[in-house]
């Protein structure tokens, strides 16, 4: 009897302590301010903890209700550390769901309570990692930068390939075959030049520089089955502006696109996506490996015209068999009726959506303040502005999770300078919600952070290539050569 007792005792104690007493709390005028924004969101049901900030610190209390669950988190500075184990299972019983979020303040002596706002979750669960480059937000110096991935269901963060590594060297473009963390790649510039090429644990060296083409193999875009990327070839150039509200320009004098067929070491083309009168760039795949998107626009002279220079969205067949391209090609966002330039067409996994970036010219958009994105449905051909994702500064590159309910993508909107990854999900029937901010362990991270988030990857687990044996190759490793066929 003594022994039930005790029991009884230590649930009813522990129910009391999971269910604190809120403050007798009068309301306050208007809405709270947080940062991040989380009001509104709908997140994925494994997502880290929405930790944030009061913008204007003080004594608070959060108080976070589900379905069946309930967490309180108070803070001297409101700043909001949400437990995550408590956070995990008040995710996976709301799914589907809605979870209430009410914060109370002290202030002059009394405690005020705002207006609960909602936090959506949705059942669909997100890829569990993102990759990212992190970078400095400069324009010529890489002197530290790595390719990292972070555990979107916790906050641990590793780095895949640090350049402290490689001797400072600049890497970029990383790239994943249908979000699988066991096929990619990536290149190096400068010190320990080439591309990478990494398939279940297998590293490859790629020289890629031909007699052919403008200039070695630069962005890239993995055909569905595994056995092709293609690839841009560009001769880019950049130039500053000492005035204007876009800080630089980066633009091609020529650009071409071509395939890699990765079992034969062999690069090919057609004369429409490599010829003298179109730059051609931007190249990606459908889901289904039989049509290759692109942007191109007519030659121009430059930089003299680069104000001009608009790029159509375009696609042409390919028959992954016989490795032939069509004759024909399709446009799908003409740049002289509607006015702007496109650029980064991404289709989502289940190939109904492409999304891809305009901006009033050009074709490298980072840092177009009027960059925005723009999402196709390729079942009616019909254009969503996507009018509550973008902001007054620039939204840029962008992917889609393995699933097609989400995708993450590149903006400024915070300061203008740093680049940083939001989150977006896409119901079934096309509805966007609004995108939230890539969840941090402390609220200050991004306002303490000297690093901008490059080209943000969904990936459906961990890279687990041994960095060791990529960095030995890297510097002491044979490089593969690729040859050119007509």
């Amino acid at each position: 009897m003594n022994y039930l007792y005790s029991i009884l005792l230590a649930c009813a104690v522990l129910f009391s302590a999971c269910n604190e007493v809120l403050p007798d709390a009068k309301m306050a005028e208007g809405e709270v301010e947080i940062f991040p924004d989380y009001k509104e969101v709908t997140i994925p049901c494994n997502i880290s903890p929405l930790n944030f900030k009061l913008k204007e610190p003080s004594k608070a209390i959060l108080h976070l209700s589900g379905k069946d669950r309930q967490i309180q988190v108070k803070s001297d500075q409101g700043s909001f550390l949400i437990p995550e184990k408590k956070w995990r299972r008040l995710l996976e019983s709301s799914a589907g769901g809605t979870i209430m979020a009410k914060v109370y303040i002290y202030k002059h002596n009394n405690w005020y309570q705002y207006e609960a706002f909602p936090i959506h979750i949705a059942k669909e669960k997100i890829d569990p990692y993102l990759v990212y480059r992190r970078i400095a937000p400069g324009y010529r110096m890489w002197n530290e930068m790595g390719i990292y991935q972070r555990n979107l269901e916790n906050f641990t963060e590793t780095a895949f390939l640090s350049n402290k590594q490689t001797n400072n060297s600049c890497m970029n473009c990383h790239s994943f075959c249908m979000q699988s963390p066991d096929r990619m790649l990536f290149h190096q510039r400068m010190t320990h030049a080439g591309t990478y090429i990494l398939i279940n644990g297998k590293i490859e060296k790629l020289d890629t520089k031909l007699e052919q083409t403008i200039s070695a193999l630069v962005y890239p875009y993995w055909h569905p089955s595994g056995r092709f990327v293609a690839f841009s070839t560009n001769e880019t150039k950049q130039d500053f502006h000492l005035s204007d509200a876009n800080r630089i320009e980066v633009f091609d004098n020529r650009s071409d696109i071509v395939v890699y067929d990765v079992e034969k070491h062999e690069v090919f083309t057609t004369p429409l996506l490599f010829s003298g009168e179109n730059m051609e760039t931007f190249p990606a795949f459908s889901p289904d490996g039989k049509r290759l998107y692109f942007c191109s626009a007519p030659v121009r002279q430059m930089p003299e015209s680069y104000r001009e220079i608009k790029y159509n969205l375009l696609s042409i067949a390919f028959d992954p068999e016989t490795r032939v391209f069509g004759h024909e090609i399709d446009t799908l966002y003409n740049a002289v009726q509607e006015g702007r330039s496109a650029k980064f067409p991404r289709i989502s996994p289940d190939g109904r959506y492409l999304m891809y970036t305009l901006s009033d010219y050009g074709n490298f958009s980072i840092w177009h303040k009027d960059a925005d994105l723009r999402l196709l449905d390729l079942t009616s051909n019909k254009t969503d502005t996507l009018a509550q994702v973008n902001s007054d500064d620039v939204e840029s590159y962008h992917s889609w999770s393995s699933s097609s309910r989400w995708f993450v993508f590149s903006s400024r909107r915070e300061d203008g300078l740093y680049t940083r990854p939001y989150i977006c999900y896409v119901d079934k029937n096309g509805e966007v919600g609004k995108p939230f901010l890539l969840p941090q362990k402390e609220p200050d991270y991004y306002e303490l952070s000297l690093f901008s988030f490059n080209i943000p990857e969904l990936v459906k687990g961990k890279i687990k290539t041994d960095t060791y044996k990529l960095i030995d190759i890297s510097k002491y490793g044979a490089t593969t050569g690729i040859s050119f066929v007509r």
